[in-house]
């Protein structure tokens, strides 16, 4: 088994599970596995708020030291590449490496040339898998399993790696899954449904942030108009099944996917996402250093 986990759809139905089975162990106050003395390196060379600190967290809980890697301040602005800098702390030592970049697939350049276990932290618009690893883990503490489900993912599908993970991951899970948003970011083969329909059908509403940073020019609706059309707004919760529940991958945008007061309303699991995040990147975190 690679002790590496960079997309979900290398990982056997199986293998997800026993991932999702520890994170809920630690959930339910497991004692951590004490890895005193090893090292974790994460080198986020995109921005991250929830990704990178609940990472942080997670090693720190399970004895782990940390090395946060700045690019900024780095040889990456003596030319340096990608490549050799991963290649360095490898050298180092370190016994286990997180990364985000804004290139897809940017792991395949390392397999085979570093030692330490590799963790994707996101990868352009392809692939987040301890995101979905997360969201899994809040859908199934809701609803006891996966078999039968109906998730609608809503708003930037086309430059989501969220979306693309969930999707493929969702489906071979058991679950039924749509797609809903603006027509100039949906993608064929998504199962695309009306805002509408998407709301009343589904057990899980995922909206998504609008991804400005990746698009090649701007936005045809404005803020008011996207959430007008596509944003949860409060009316809108009417629409929704009685035991439907509200998720988000964030950073979101109040106003816009997502109104102000449904953020934190009763249906809403995004910060329960955040807290689970850091069970499943401990869980993560166990796999990768042979404990798991």
């Amino acid at each position: 088994m690679s002790r590496d986990l960079l997309e979900l759809k290398s990982l056997s139905v199986q293998e997800i599970q026993a991932i999702l089975s520890q994170a809920q162990a630690f959930a339910d106050g497991e004692k951590c596995t004490d890895f005193t003395g090893r090292i974790a390196v994460n080198m986020f060379f995109e921005p991250s708020t929830r990704t990178q600190y609940s990472f942080n967290v997670a090693e720190e809980n399970l004895g782990l030291r940390v090395i946060s890697f700045n690019p900024a301040g780095s040889s990456l602005q003596k030319d340096e590449s990608f490549y050799d800098t991963v290649k360095t702390f490898d050298s180092f030592g370190v016994d286990v490496i997180v990364i985000r970049h804004s290139e897809n697939e940017y792991y395949k350049q390392l397999l085979g040339h570093i030692s330490a276990p590799l963790l994707n932290g996101g990868d352009g618009t392809g692939n987040h898998p301890t995101q979905s690893l997360l969201d899994l883990l809040t859908i199934k503490q809701e609803f006891g399993s996966f078999e039968g489900l109906r998730a609608a993912i809503i708003g930037d599908i086309r430059h989501s790696r969220v979306a693309h993970t969930n999707f493929e991951v969702m489906q071979r899970l058991g679950m039924e899954v749509c797609t809903s948003g603006p027509e100039e970011y949906r993608e064929e083969g998504m199962n695309y449904k009306p805002f509408s329909e998407a709301l009343r059908e589904s057990d899980i509403i995922m909206l998504l942030r609008v991804q400005h940073e990746r698009h090649a020019s701007a936005m045809q609706l404005s803020k008011e108009e996207y959430h007008r059309l596509y944003g949860l707004s409060a009316d809108k919760l009417e629409l929704m099944k009685p035991k439907a529940i509200i998720m988000h991958p964030a950073p979101f945008n109040r106003g816009v996917e997502i109104a102000e007061d449904v953020v934190e309303c009763d249906r809403s699991r995004i910060f329960k996402q955040m807290k689970n995040g850091v069970f499943v990147r401990m869980a993560v975190i166990k796999r990768a250093l042979g404990d798991l």
